[in-house]
This record gives C-alpha cells, sequence and structure tokens, in this order.
C-alpha cells in the first residue's frame, strides 16, 4: 500500500485552487483530435466533488443552446491544465443535483461574500 500511496503523491497537482461546490469555474482542458492537441474551456458551475486525493472528481454543470451538459474532470488529470474560479457560489449542500431541473436565474446561486 505504501508504493500505491508514493505513486499518487508524485502525481498530485500542487499549483490547484481550493474549489468547492457552487464555485463558477472555467476549465482548461486538452483535447487531442487526430495528430494535434488544443485547450479548450469548459465553464460552468460546480455540483459534485468525491473522492480524495490523486482520485477526486468534480463535476461542472452548463448550459449549452439550452440544454444541460455536465461534465467530470479528474482534478489532478495531467489533460486538465488549469482551473480558473471565476466567481465562489453560497451552496448548503454537498451536492446541486437540484439544479438540473432549473434554467435561467432559477439556477443561479447567491454569491459568497465571506471569504
Amino acid at each position: 500500500m505504501e508504493i500505491i500511496r508514493q505513486i499518487e503523491n508524485e502525481q498530485k497537482k500542487d499549483s490547484l485552487p481550493a474549489i468547492s461546490v457552487g464555485d463558477q469555474v472555467k476549465v482548461d482542458y486538452r483535447i487531442k483530435e487526430g495528430s494535434r492537441e488544443r485547450i479548450q474551456v469548459f465553464e460552468g458551475t460546480i455540483i459534485k466533488i468525491q473522492g480524495e486525493g490523486v482520485r477526486q472528481t468534480f463535476t461542472v454543470r452548463r448550459l449549452s443552446y439550452g440544454v444541460g451538459v455536465e461534465r467530470t474532470f479528474l482534478l489532478h488529470s495531467p489533460r486538465v491544465e488549469d482551473v480558473k474560479v471565476i466567481r465562489r457560489g453560497k451552496a448548503r449542500r454537498a451536492r446541486l443535483f437540484y439544479l438540473r431541473g432549473r434554467v435561467g436565474k432559477a439556477a443561479k446561486l447567491r454569491e459568497k461574500t465571506d471569504y
């Protein structure tokens, strides 16, 4: 077990911001198309964070042309270039699945004012 922990600690990223559920983020994700690679930005609200250590994942939800799109990212993945927090949202629960049934202003969270 100690060998596995040692390998996981080598793969951990150090320069990640503190993210929490309800935050609006921009995720720079590296996409490979054929022989080319490019960075695609996925912007939305974090609705779920699970796992710990290298296995930690977070799910981001956004509305694209009126359709809800959710994408789950590995936090310490080499494909995730950067995670930028745009605004901190005030969430009173750990999973924001209730946002799936809401659109427009109803799907917005209040901004957290005390950091």
